[in-house]
């Protein structure tokens, strides 16, 4: 399924790098960025996780908490959130539950791994209404965080 700007956002449960359950319908009144990624450890990746780390600041000066969501376990995110200094919690969609709902899961992948996250980025109002969603096919491409910035300013 595809989500589209306007859509109400597809709630979810999903356990944190620290082992906390965080459920999407809890944060009403909050903006919410949320950013699936393919696979911790890797470059492109790393170099967008590190990106938004170092610029996170833009994102608590606009009001927006950012989450950011793989299918690697809880474990592997704990590790990777370490490593990194990731200022940010990292969600664990081992299930691929989110993934399927938010319609950006990989259904074959490198090496021929099955059901990896697709790197997308969506922005949710606090109503819970997405304001902004981008699904890129191609791994090593980055998502346009110009325009999440803008669709967050203009949630608030």
């Amino acid at each position: 399924m595809k989500i589209e700007k306007g859509q109400k956002a597809p709630d979810f449960s999903l356990y944190s790098s620290d082992k906390s359950k965080i459920t999407l319908s809890e944060l009403k009144g909050q903006n919410i960025l949320l950013l699936f990624f393919p696979a911790a450890f890797t470059g492109t990746c790393t170099k967008e996780l590190c990106s938004v780390r170092d610029n996170i600041s833009l994102y608590n000066d606009i009001d927006a908490k950012v989450f950011r969501i793989s299918v690697d376990s809880v474990y592997s995110l704990a590790k990777y959130r370490e490593e990194q200094r990731l200022n940010f919690p990292l969600l664990s969609d081992f299930n691929k539950n989110a993934s399927i709902a938010y319609g950006c899961l990989y259904e074959t992948f490198s090496y021929d791994m099955k059901g990896v996250s697709k790197r997308s980025a969506f922005v949710i109002d606090k109503n819970g209404i997405v304001q902004y969603a981008e699904v890129l096919e191609k791994a090593t491409d980055l998502p346009n965080f110009e325009a999440i910035q803008k669709a967050l300013r203009s949630s608030n």
